[in-house]
């Protein structure tokens, strides 16, 4: 059974445990990305689902360009083969290719999703 780490810091994200026991996928829920870092170093995932927010101004202390940095960073470290699937408003589309120069990302999906949308993503080659 894979081990899917998913980071949603908004409380408007659609869940889909359903579809994640049909595809024999576990999946742990972190509202706060410091308890998702805790978790990396504790017990490397497969997969990575992450909401993202572009740091409009000095939102993340101004040396980060979104919240998702430290957690990429420290995915990269502990779980470097995790596959990573970003979602983002259309507002914030646009500042995901920064996001992709710094760091591994498998998939972008663009806000809202459904489950057919996060079933796709999961059915790509190397998930």
């Amino acid at each position: 059974m894979k081990q899917l780490y998913t980071l949603l810091e908004s409380p408007t994200f659609l869940q889909f445990p359903d579809l994640y026991r049909l595809i024999d996928i576990e999946e742990t829920r972190f509202k706060a990305a410091r308890q998702f870092n805790k978790a990396i170093a504790k017990t490397a995932p497969d997969i990575v689902l992450a909401q993202f927010y572009y740091g409009f101004g000095n939102n993340y202390a101004g040396i980060n360009i979104s919240n998702l940095d430290v957690s990429l960073h420290a995915l990269q470290r502990h779980a470097p083969q995790a596959k990573v699937i970003v979602l983002a408003e259309k507002v914030d589309l646009p500042y995901v290719p920064k996001l992709e120069a710094l760091f591994k990302i498998d998939a972008v999906l663009t806000l809202p999703v459904t489950a057919s949308d996060i079933k796709i993503a999961l059915s790509e080659p190397g998930f």
